[in-house]
This record gives structure tokens, sequence and C-alpha cells, in this order.
């Protein structure tokens, strides 16, 4: 096969070596507009397992790369002049130009033919030449734009500013993050050395903190200095170096632009490296990117039985585990765009956060990596919640108000669909008091209907008779005199949701006979098949509040140790936060202020109805899922905020289901950022709820302050006593179980402790 690979950088030189290893009568060529000695950027970083698969690939290249490595096994993070060091994380570093000349070497070893210094502005003039054709050039590939039309990328500027930089000052000890207040505004630095003399040195902030500084204006000396001034104090008097000669003034800085295309070939012409897709320096993954692709393009080309179909599963295979790691690079690059809003929390909270801030690093992932410091951190989160040291965040006690939670494991609002007339049955009795014995800290109802129409289905529970109030207080009573749990009463009105079937026999669909009118803020059915709803009147409004206000008061009678408004999920209060479902023309629509005046009504009425010393809640969707036309993350916090000024004492942070438009992102612990970015902008305690069923989930969202309390719904339909089972697995026995059950405790203990002994054997 006759192969040309234009751009000789990582990727076009690693699959020029690897198709050669395959077959050495491969007519390889590696044309580079740049000379063999050039390079623009400083070091690069790879993991244990990149190295393993090119170990696999190539012993000789990788051992060469190998002996010329920087190794580090800790991460640190200096910020308000405390360091913080977590070890085990496995890196490596080599200068960049040297990992080139390595790969420049082993090329021509193997007879790879490689011209420097030659201009190629387009694909076209080399198909009819060569048998394959790999577009290998980079970031800004000219190939990619050459055939942009069929290879359709999707290019996402990101938001920070950074420049590559170098300096002689040793950082041989650790991967180094540093964090500096300055009177502009924060920067930063990520910082690793790659040879003995020599280390990489990315300075990134914020476009305001960039414009503060007045970078536009400044030549390119003047921005290095500025850079070193800031981050003397950890330069030991070494300069700050550029080594981008071929930019002038503020264009050394950039802004990371996220790369994934649709379509990776074209005819013979295929994609690789940074011109295919682009992987965030921030978890290190662009150089992985490129020689994990190159072998595999390089396998493919040998096992399959045609070029397209190697470029088939090239494009398949390849473009899945690039869009994984891009979400991971997604997570890490975001945490950076919104690292602010995270120096408020403990030095120790914010190194957990920084550690996981990708996902791909979990709570025990992270104990295996450094056991000592993950005990340091969670015995910081225990005493600062006046909690127990030795034990899993997920342990530690949360207070609001006068109501103290032995744990944060709440059991999710599940709707059960087994009332009769609104009134809860034996069905009830059982669920809530099998949840609340299984050691959650806090058991919530379902949602708790205000009104006959104000349920969703004919199933629904509700408070709005003496009937009703009196069952839910043998609930309730069952739960305080047989278990220490706290038991929370979600109060919601169905809205235009509401007069439709039972779950599984078809969720949201109007019901076949026996229909009840419904209401909303505007006129817009829940979809097509579903009824009109009334737009409610001011006096409706009124009406309603009182029902929310008289469910509140049954439910303080009840004994209820919280209560929790339902401003969530497309129901009624929603359907006015939402303008997908909010199209009104009065002072109670358009603005989010006149879009929130009735809701908040609401809240403030129960908040007076509701004892002082008793917290409240309420559920919101943080996101519509429908872009800028519905609620946004960045809109969630102002709304959050507007709860938390009239009476709220957390925010239960859902998302979604406010409409049939709705392209909802999945994925674990998918709703969780919102509860991040809530609590940590707006200043209020959160709970967060989605996919999440691992007891790693819950320490880690916990640890991070991500959350103040974790909602899990699908785990406890599953098992009534996961809390307690969770306990058993991560050692904990501190954990109270119901007195006739603990024969069943140690039970579970002594064959956990069996199964660990089997795993350690």
């Amino acid at each position: 096969m006759k192969i040309l690979c234009l751009g000789g950088g990582p990727a076009g030189l690693y699959f020029a070596i690897s198709m050669k290893l395959r077959d050495s009568a491969h007519e390889v060529t590696v044309i580079e507009r740049n000379r063999a000695n050039d390079t623009f950027g400083w070091g690069v970083v790879l993991s244990d397992d990149a190295l393993s698969r090119m170990q696999n690939n190539d012993p000789k290249s990788t051992g060469a790369i190998r002996d010329n490595f920087i190794y580090w096994d800790d991460i640190a993070v200096i910020r308000d002049g405390r360091r913080d060091v977590s070890g085990g994380h496995g890196f490596a570093g080599i200068g960049r130009k040297k990992m080139l000349t390595l790969l420049q070497e082993r090329a021509r070893e193997l007879g790879i033919e490689m011209r420097f210094e030659t201009e190629f502005d387009s694909a076209d003039s080399y198909r009819a030449d060569y048998d394959l054709v790999v577009a290998s050039d980079g970031l800004n590939s000219r190939i990619r734009t050459e055939y942009q039309d069929v290879f359709k990328p999707d290019i996402d500027t990101r938001l920070c500013k950074f420049i590559w930089l170098g300096t002689h000052q040793k950082f041989n000890d650790a991967f180094t993050f540093i964090f500096e207040r300055t009177e502009h505004g924060w920067m930063w630095a990520h910082v690793y050395q790659f040879d003995e003399d020599t280390a990489t040195f990315i300075v990134e902030c914020s476009q305001q903190t960039w414009d503060n500084f007045g970078f536009e204006f400044m030549s390119k000396e003047e921005i290095v200095e500025t850079c070193r001034r800031v981050f003397e104090g950890h330069l030991d008097g070494h300069e700050l170096m550029s080594n981008a000669a071929h930019l002038r003034g503020s264009a050394v800085w950039m802004n990371f632009p996220r790369v994934i295309c649709e379509r990776w070939y074209h005819d013979n012409v295929v994609l690789m490296g940074d011109a295919a897709a682009t992987g965030h320096f921030s978890i290190g993954s662009g150089t992985r990117l490129a020689f994990d692709s190159a072998i595999a393009l390089a396998d493919y080309l040998h096992s399959e039985p045609t070029l397209q179909d190697a470029f088939e599963r090239y494009q398949e295979e390849r473009r899945l585990e690039v869009l994984r790691l891009q979400s991971a690079a997604r997570n890490s690059l975001e945490w950076f765009e919104d690292v602010e809003r995270y120096f408020d929390l403990h030095p120790i909270q914010f190194t957990y956060s920084l550690l996981t801030r990708s996902q791909r690093i979990s709570h025990e992932n992270l104990r295996l990596r450094d056991p000592d410091w993950v005990r340091r951190a969670e015995d910081w989160f225990q005493e600062q919640a006046g909690g127990q040291t030795g034990r899993a965040p997920m342990f530690a006690p949360f207070k609001l108000r006068g109501m103290t939670l032995k744990n944060r494991v709440v059991v999710s609002p599940m709707a059960q669909y087994k009332a009769v007339d609104g009134k809860p049955t034996n069905w009830h009795l059982v669920h809530y008091g099998e949840r609340a014995k299984g050691g959650a800290g806090l058991v919530y109802t379902e949602m708790t209907c205000v009104s006959p129409e104000g349920r969703i289905t004919p199933g629904c529970p509700g408070l709005y008779t003496p009937e009703h109030e009196a069952a839910w207080t043998e609930i309730v009573d069952f739960v305080h005199d047989e278990t220490d749990a706290k038991i929370c009463c979600q109060i919601g009105h169905s809205g235009r949701k509401g007069s439709t079937n039972i779950g599984w026999e078809g969720m949201d669909k109007p019901l076949k006979d026996g229909n009840w009118p419904v209401i909303s803020a505007s006129p817009i059915p829940w979809s097509p098949e579903n009824a009109v709803p009334q737009e409610m009147t001011r006096a409706q409004m009124t009406e309603v509040t009182d029902q929310f206000v008289t469910a509140t008061r049954m439910a303080e009678r009840a004994g209820f140790d919280m209560v929790e408004l339902h401003a969530a999920h497309g129901y009624l209060v929603s359907s006015f936060i939402s303008p997908v479902s909010n199209q009104r023309g009065d002072e109670y629509g358009g603005s989010l202020e006149n879009r929130m005046r009735w809701p908040l009504e609401v809240l403030r009425a129960m908040r007076a109805a509701w004892p002082e010393d008793k917290p409240m809640s309420v559920r919101i969707s943080a996101n519509d899922w429908v872009g800028e036309d519905g609620v946004t993350p960045q809109e969630a916090v102002e709304i959050a905020r507007m709860f938390r000024e009239a009476g709220a004492d957390i925010i239960d942070v859902s998302a979604g289901q406010t409409t049939t438009e709705a392209r909802p992102v999945y994925g674990r612990m998918f709703q969780t950022p919102f509860s991040d970015r809530i609590r940590n902008e707006a200043g209020i305690a959160t709970m967060a709820v989605g996919n999440i069923y691992e007891t790693d989930h819950v320490n880690s969202i916990l640890m991070a302050g991500r959350a103040d309390l974790v909602c899990l719904a699908r785990p406890h339909l599953a098992d009534p006593y996961w809390t307690l089972h969770a306990a058993v697995k991560l050692g904990d026995t501190a954990s109270e179980w119901p007195l006739p059950y603990l024969a069943g405790r140690d039970q579970a203990r002594r064959l956990a402790e069996r199964e660990a002994e089997e795993i350690r054997a």
C-alpha cells in the first residue's frame, strides 16, 4: 500500500511507524511543513494505560520514550498559600520535541520517507497518487476544512484563555496546580516537569480576568512577564518562557476548541489526531488519542477486507472511545471554566473536587490511589458536620433548622399509584415503613396532592381530607416510633399533567373515562393527546394557594419533619416557572420575575403555615433541555436564590420533564452538575438526584461539595435496605440496624469479611 501522511506530529509519525511494523512492504511518506526540530509545545503527558498499549504496539519506540520520561505519582494543589498533595496517580512526562525526535528516528530506521519544510494546502493533489492519505495536520487541519461538507466538524470554542509557557524551575515531584488571586481576578497554572531541566507551565484564566489585565494590548514579552509576576512566588527566581516564535502579541493566548467530526473519512482520505478530535489538556488526553487512533487504524487496515470496511470500523469504534474521553475532558474543562465558584470550599474539599472533576476518578478509586489522603479528607468532612471520624461522607449527619438527619442518604419521591380516592393505604404504610427501617436519613413521600383535581392519576395520594391526614399520621407515627429516620411530605398539584393513567397503564396518557378538568399557567396541553388546560385566573391562584396551605397544616398535624413544594417536572407550579409552558401576557408571565411571582406566593404562604423550627424544601427542574427557549442551568441559579429568599432551606435539584420537546443528556449522575452549580453559586444547600445508584456516587458528590444530600430512587425500589447494605459493603459498623434484624446484620458483615478475604487471597 502506498501511504501519505499529511502532518508529521505524533499522530502522523506513529501511524506511519505502526503501518510499517505490520507490513514492511508499505511505502509510507510523511510530509511536514515545519523543520524536523521545530515544535511549538512543551511537554507531553501520558498515563500508564496509554503506555501499555504503545508497548504492545512497538516496544522499541516505547522503550526509547520511556527512557526519557520524568515520572510522578503525586498531584499537588496550591491555593491561598496551602499545598495539598495526593498520591498514586501514575503519570509520565516527556518533551514534545524529544518525543518527535525519537519517533523520527524510529521512522527512518523502518524506511519511512519524511519530507520536512514541505507545504501542502490540499489532499486532492495527492489522492490519485496514493492508496491512502492520512490527514494528521493538527488542530487547524486544512484537510478537514477542505472536505468540511463531508467531515462536518463540530467545533466548540471554550471559554477560558490559556497560554503554553515553560520554566526551568523544578516541579519534578508532582503534577502541580497553582491558583493565584490577583487584583484583576484569579489565574491558575497547570505545571509538570518533562525533562531534567524544564517544566510545562500552562497559564489559564477567565475571559473577564484576561480583559481586566489588558492582555489584548500587550506584547508577547509583556504577557510572559506579567504571568511571571503573578506566579513568581512559585518560580524561585526562574523565568517563564515562550517558544511560540511564530506568534505576536496576544495571539499567544488561545481558547481551546473542542473538535469532533461526524465523519472521519472521505474516499481514501482519513482524519487522525487533533484533525479528527481534540482532548483538553487538563486531562492530558490529546497525544493519547493520537497514538490510540494510529494503532487502531493500522490494525483495521490489516484485519478488514477493504479500505472502506477498515474506515467504517475505525470511525465507529474510535469515535465512541473519543466521545468517552471528550466527555471526561468536558467535565474537566468545565470545572476550570467555573473554578471561581469553588474558591469558598475548604482547601481539602477544593482539592477533592479538582481530583474528581472529570468523573473518571471515583471515591473508591481515589482511595486505592491514596488511602491516607482520602481518610484525612473523610475525617475532615465528618468533623465539620459534627459526625464520627472514620466513616464515609454519606454517614455524616446533616442539620436543617431543628431537624438533624443521621446521614446524607435520601429515599427520593417515587409514585406508587396505590392510593384510593387520595387516601394512602396499607401499601404506603409498608412501603415507607420499610424504607425508613432501611437506614436512610430521610424518606420522602411521593407527590401528595392538594385537591382531587390536583392529582396526577386516580392512584395518587392527597392531603385534603381528614381521612388523608389520619392515614398519613399512622405512617409518620410508625416511622418515628420504630426508626430514627425523618420523613418529608412532598406537596404538589399536577396541573396540565393531571387526569392521566397510573404509571404502568400509560404514563402521562389521559384517562379513557372519568377525566377531570385541568389547569395550567397557559392553555397549552402537555401533548396533543392530553386535554387543553384552562389558563389559571387570579381567583384560582388564590384558591390553589389556600389548598397548599391547608395541605401544609395537615402535614404539620400528621407529624412530618419537613415539607417540600413540588415546583418541577411540568406540574402546576413548574408550569409557571418554565417559559415553555408559561406564555401569559399578564404580570405572571414573561420575565423570570413575573413567572416566579405565583410560585413564590405559594412558598411564602406554606412557610407561614409551617413551624419555624422545621425545614422546607423546593424541588425544581434546573434545565428544560430545550436550550435558551426554556429554563437553563444559569437561570436555575436565580430561581433557587428566589426560593431561598422566600423561605426555602434546601433545593431539591432535578431537571426536565417539563415538555415533550426536551432532549436530555443522560449518564451517571447526569443532573448533579445542576446541583453543584446552584449550591456553589446561589449559596444554598442542595439535594442531588438522577441516575445515582452507587455508594461511590454518593460519597463523591458529598465530598466534592456538589450537594448536601443525595437522593436515590430506583435503588430503593430494588432494595429498601440499600443504606444498611451499603454500610456493610463499606465496613461501617456504626450504622444502627433495627433490633430484630441484628442477626441478619451480623451474618451480612461476616459474609462481607469473607468475600474481602477471598479477594485479597
